[in-house]
């Protein structure tokens, strides 16, 4: 999980790699993420010191610990990555930063989402791309208080920085909750839902009350079905571009 943590979709720190983090960890200089932002200054308490390693000499030390304190700020999206989640690679860690925003609501988010019966779990399996599968695997690390404990420690060290508010849009779908349903013949799925989060909009994987919209493409199954149960209001694809000016 270290090796994981310093890889270069996560914080990339310059000079510690693999073979460095595994040196490190055998003489027991880090055994948790937020060890590495304190590396420096528990240095000067070692007789062992990096500088007298072999492969380190001054400029390399310098070099590594300058390297960390520019990695104590870092996207949300990254720091999720980082934290080597089951199922959650770089594109589901950017759908969490950017529905949640902020650490501190996805952590009480995924708190409060250990309840099955919440609007909160409702809310996190709702995100398009994650279901109840991704969902297990992010309640099951919260309930792991080892887990817990090294990210309390890693934000004592490091900022964890918001992901961007989506811009704010005069499109009448701004702030709507849509889900996307069959095969679109003028875009792909993957076009659709970027145009849509252009606009404002948040894009679910699944249909529930909170739905305002579910556009309907060729073969449209069961999300049809379960929009027309509750109520929630069917587009055609013609009517989707409309109504969004796309």
């Amino acid at each position: 999980r270290l090796i994981h943590f310093v890889s270069r979709d996560a914080f990339d720190i310059e000079g510690l790699g693999d073979k460095q983090v595994r040196a490190f960890y055998a003489d027991g200089r880090i055994r948790r993420p937020a060890d590495i932002f304190t590396l420096e200054r528990r240095e000067d308490a070692r007789l062992d010191k990096i500088l007298n390693q072999p492969g380190w000499g001054e400029k390399s030390v310098t070099n590594l610990f300058r390297a960390i304190r520019e990695r104590q700020a870092m996207p949300l999206d990254r720091v999720i990555y980082a934290l080597g989640i089951r199922q959650v690679g770089q594109a589901t860690a950017k759908l969490l930063a950017r529905h949640y925003t902020t650490m501190e609501a996805w952590r009480a988010a995924m708190a409060a989402a250990a309840d099955p019966e919440s609007d909160a779990y409702a809310d996190l399996v709702n995100i398009d791309q994650i279901g109840p599968s991704v969902a297990a695997d992010l309640i099951a690390f919260f309930h792991e208080p080892h887990n817990t404990e090294a990210l309390d420690e890693l934000l004592a060290e490091i900022t964890a920085e918001p992901a961007a508010a989506p811009a704010a849009s005069d499109s009448p779908i701004s702030g709507k909750t849509v889900v996307f349903t069959g095969t679109l013949q003028t875009m792909g799925r993957a076009e659709a839902k970027a145009r849509a989060e252009a606009l404002g909009a948040k894009v679910a994987g699944s249909v529930s009350k909170k739905t305002d919209y579910v556009v309907v493409g060729a073969d449209a199954g069961s999300k049809a079905a379960k929009a027309q149960e509750l109520g929630v209001t069917i587009l055609s694809e013609e009517d989707w571009r409309e109504l969004a000016g796309i």
